[in-house]
């Protein structure tokens, strides 16, 4: 079934939206949610979640893509729910290095105050990526975006090991020098 078919059966408040988006995006969100969490039952619960956010937001939101809609509904409550749930073991101790490792580049925006500069941060982050060559934005993406682990990424394209470590810390140096001539502080 079309995207726009799905998010009709949401405006139409048809039950049947949420099979027709498990069936579409039920492997995509779960994907998202284990590579934040690593526990099948956490996973499956954010996916869960995923779908009641969808029914409860849509409408009145009209996603433009559906797809990143719900990846971003998934990741968000991922990241909650390893956040609530954090100790070392969990996620193998990778989410801890992988937020380690981009917040040497984007500064926090935790605060009221900062909350104005996110949506420019995050323009700034997604012309910084447009700009970059098709593999390094993907490889870059794999890790910060889907929290993967470097050997997964490694063998998703067919890079050795050191390459995508030695890829994902040039981008990361390219992103501060960006940010920080865009006049960012970081």
């Amino acid at each position: 079934m079309q995207d726009t078919a799905i998010i009709d059966l949401y405006f139409a408040r048809n039950e049947q939206a949420i099979a027709e988006t498990q069936a579409a995006y039920g492997s995509y969100c779960r994907s998202i949610a284990w590579n934040v969490l690593h526990d099948s039952e956490d996973a499956d619960e954010c996916v869960n979640d995923t779908w009641l956010r969808a029914w409860n937001s849509i409408p009145p939101t009209r996603p433009a893509r559906l797809s990143v809609y719900l990846g971003t509904i998934t990741r968000n409550l991922s990241l909650d729910r390893w956040k609530s749930k954090r100790t070392a073991r969990r996620g193998n101790g990778e989410m801890t290095v992988v937020l380690d490792e981009i917040a040497e580049v984007v500064p926090d925006t935790s605060s009221v105050e900062d909350a104005v500069e996110t949506a420019r941060l995050e323009e700034l982050i997604n012309r910084f990526l447009h700009d970059l060559p098709e593999k390094d934005c993907s490889v870059f993406l794999r890790r910060y975006w889907y929290m993967e682990e470097y050997g997964d990424i490694a063998k998703r394209y067919h890079m050795n090991l050191n390459t995508v470590k030695s890829s994902i810390h040039r981008t990361r140096g390219k992103l501060r020098d960006f940010l920080e001539k865009e006049g960012v502080t970081i």
